[in-house]
């Protein structure tokens, strides 16, 4: 794997020690490690992919979450929440590695003649590609993989969306052959390895499904094409059980742990006012029986949330329960849970955003499929789900239906998910109630990350300078 990792330690040494290149024999000699594997095999490449694709959804979306106030620091000022300055070298790193791996799996599936592979390493690639793409904008691709080329330029962001799109769709066309020499291996696929038979076909599903998420987060563009949108979502998910996540883990879900740590008092996880005001009735009036699969009560018996950038409602009483924090009770967020990529019930939610304008009929059924779906994802009874989908704050009617409803649900629907962030930016965060968090460090709302300090040590004068937090990114204008 030393190819793999030359390019960022490479260039760390450069910048640590000063020194003009690394040595390609220095490289030939850890291959004399006999802990070392020297050439990966396919089945290997797809576990370490799926897990990080897995895992890289759960560090975005913990980077996201205060941004769309789903999460809230329990201290006044606390970085996230703010909007402040934060270096994320190491989400960065993690999302560059997940790319090299697939690509390695991608080139040996080449090799080998197997289209399975192949198509799924397009997908790899292409979700971690959009992740990087949606955090930063312009950011190096087309050079990124050439271990000879330790400085790889920056592709502009659009050209980065672009070449997602163009993966996925090289993704579709492998994933519909049949004819792979070899297949997908189900005790290394993490994803979907636990249903052989739809094993492929699941993939392909997948794949349509990014690619409908994609073309439907450009909406506030003259590019953005709803025929599209759903002609991809045709080919999608039909139900939750094609929904894509990742359930492997050393010892629990990454989300269970920040449950586990706030129980002994490590204060992380808390959840914010805007997110359980959403909820418990305040905001819109009526009670979502999704609060009760999503959190527990507070030792007062109720739900409430932090107010971002304010902290703890009681300074010095962070260890009394008395506000709302992620839970291992939850089939979002219990140990063994599976960190959720891209489901059914979002896809729903982007049929009656896509069909809105042109045919309402359509957009409600789809609003209200979305909604049922994510609570049945919830373990919601049927009684409380129904009555729910009943009330006429929810249950308006086609004529009556708005982006605001399709938004707000959706914000509902994909909780914890990056892909929340890419949704209040194209909604320009006028969710209800939705306010700038306390002691904001910015004059508007959050758009974009910094670029890492890491990847300025590393390639220099490539990386764009000066670009502020507040900057749209494309598709945001």
């Amino acid at each position: 794997m030393q190819k793999i990792i030359k390019y960022t330690w490479c260039a760390a040494l450069i910048a640590t020690l000063g020194l003009q290149s690394c040595k390609d024999d220095y490289f030939d000699k850890l291959s004399d490690n006999p802990n070392q594997v020297p050439t990966p095999t396919l089945n290997a490449l797809l576990a370490t992919s799926t897990y990080k694709i897995g895992n890289n959804n759960f560090l975005i979306g913990n980077i996201v979450a205060p941004y769309v106030q789903y999460t809230a620091n329990p201290s006044a000022n606390a970085a996230g929440d703010t909007y402040q300055a934060i270096d994320f070298s190491t989400t960065w790193d993690a999302l560059y590695f997940a790319m090299a791996d697939a690509n390695e799996m991608k080139k040996l599936a080449v090799a080998q003649g197997s289209s399975e592979y192949k198509g799924v390493a397009d997908v790899i690639i292409a979700y971690n590609l959009t992740l990087v793409n949606d955090l930063w904008g312009d950011a190096p691709f087309s050079q990124a993989f050439d271990i000879n080329n330790l400085r790889p330029k920056y592709d502009k962001q659009q050209e980065v969306y672009n070449q997602a799109i163009v993966l996925l769709d090289e993704a579709i066309v492998e994933l519909a052959k049949t004819n792979a020499t070899v297949k997908l291996a189900p005790t290394s696929d993490l994803i979907y390895g636990k249903t052989p038979a739809t094993e492929r076909a699941n993939w392909l599903k997948m794949a349509y499904g990014l690619k409908a998420r994609l073309l439907n987060k450009i909406s506030k563009t003259s590019s953005y094409n709803p025929t599209a949108v759903l002609a991809a979502l045709g080919n999608s998910f039909t139900s939750n059980a094609d929904d894509a996540g990742m359930a492997t883990f050393r010892e629990r879900n990454p989300w269970a742990n920040v449950a586990l740590s706030n129980s002994q008092q490590s204060l992380g996880g808390w959840l914010s006012e805007q997110f359980i005001d959403a909820l418990n009735g305040k905001t819109f009036t009526v009670f979502d029986p999704r609060i009760e699969k999503i959190t527990d009560k507070t030792v007062n018996n109720i739900y409430i949330g932090t107010v971002n950038g304010a902290g703890n409602r009681l300074p010095g009483a962070n260890t009394t329960k008395d506000e709302c924090y992620i839970s291992s009770n939850s089939p979002w967020t219990s140990n063994t849970a599976p960190i959720l990529i891209v489901t059914y019930a979002e896809l729903k939610f982007i049929e009656a955003e896509a069909n809105f304008d042109t045919d309402k009929t359509k957009a409600y059924a789809a609003y209200l499929a979305g909604i049922s779906a994510n609570m049945d994802k919830l373990l919601v009874s049927t009684t409380a789900r129904d009555a729910y989908l009943a009330d006429p704050v929810v249950n308006v009617g086609a004529a009556a239906l708005t982006k605001d409803l399709i938004f707000k649900e959706k914000y509902i629907a994909t909780y914890l998910n990056p892909e929340a962030w890419n949704d209040a930016r194209r909604f320009d965060y006028k969710y209800k109630d939705f306010g700038m968090p306390a002691n904001a460090a910015l004059p508007t709302f959050i758009r974009r990350l910094d670029y890492p300090q890491g990847e300025r040590s590393k390639n220099g004068a490539n990386v764009p300078t000066d670009v502020a937090r507040t900057t749209k990114l494309w598709w945001d204008q």
